[in-house]
């Protein structure tokens, strides 16, 4: 359970960094094209990746994933301008019973009083969690804004999926994958990034470039110690799947609470105490 608490943590860095982002009126999508860049140098430096084993990558999840991680974080910032913060809240967060319903049915994981028990708490926890609450209506939405947020939901789902199959894949050292993965998200970000320069959509600064490096470093540690979570409990997928999104929404809340001064409903409290519980549940169902 370490790695799942590292990757938190490091997932949580990452929903502040967007969140002052936002503020300082960084441009996302220049700072989510840098940041690759920082993560693909990281993995190198550290990892030495064996590219003589590329031979025998599975070259769909790695094109998949390359496509998928930038697509996704422009996909949620449209989403949050076009539907709200709050429904595309919802769709990350429900997007939990994809990979949940992957590991029994894909994965082969098998089912356990416990991690029933644990489940279930923690799918409580998530729909307590979720701030319903009403939002100002947006002039900008259209008849077409919901696929903003089944995408999300998809896309969120899908990508937990390929990274647990990255993670256990054997005919690749997943160090190497990553690294494989990163540059082919850093290509595709820079020439998506310089048509939108070219083109004149978005002007280059070098703020963007440090602010996406920053944002680099806490996302190669996300993802590291997620995939290595992963490998870690090869055999339960889904305590992985929901002991990340469970925790998460505790650390989220925490932080929100703490340094934001962000206002928690009852209900919303009640989520933090039964997320608290399910991950406990689920950590002890690796023991018996």
């Amino acid at each position: 359970m370490l790695y799942i608490f590292l990757s938190v943590c490091c997932s949580v860095m990452v929903s502040v960094l967007l969140k002052l982002a936002r503020r300082y009126h960084i441009d996302i999508f220049q700072a989510i094209a840098w940041n690759y860049s920082i993560a693909m140098v990281l993995t190198w430096i550290i990892y030495r990746p064996q590219l003589i084993s590329l031979p025998a990558a599975p070259v769909y999840i790695y094109s998949s994933l390359a496509v998928l991680l930038p697509a996704l974080f422009v996909i949620i910032g449209l989403s949050i301008k076009f539907t709200g913060i709050v429904r595309t809240d919802i769709a990350e967060r429900l997007s939990l019973f994809i990979p949940l319903i992957a590991a029994f049915l894909i994965f082969n994981e098998k089912l356990t009083i416990l991690k029933v028990a644990g489940l279930a708490i923690g799918i409580i926890a998530i729909i307590c969690s979720i701030p319903w609450k009403k939002e100002r209506s947006y002039n900008r939405r259209s008849a077409y804004s919901w696929l903003y947020l089944v995408t999300v939901f998809v896309g969120m789902g899908v990508i937990d999926i390929l990274f647990k199959q990255v993670a256990v894949f054997n005919g690749v050292p997943y160090t190497t994958s990553l690294f494989i993965i990163y540059t082919a998200a850093f290509i595709l970000s820079q020439i998506v990034l310089l048509f939108m320069v070219m083109t004149k959509k978005i002007r280059f600064t070098l703020r963007h470039i440090f602010f996406g490096w920053i944002l680099g470093v806490v996302n190669f540690g996300n993802i590291l110690f997620y995939l290595k979570a992963h490998q870690v409990l090869s055999g339960n997928p889904s305590v992985v799947f929901s002991a990340m999104n469970i925790g998460v929404i505790v650390l989220g809340a925490l932080i929100g609470l703490i340094i934001f001064r962000e206002k928690l409903s009852k209900l919303n409290k009640a989520g933090i105490v039964l997320a608290v519980i399910a991950i406990i549940v689920m950590a002890y169902s690796q023991t018996h």
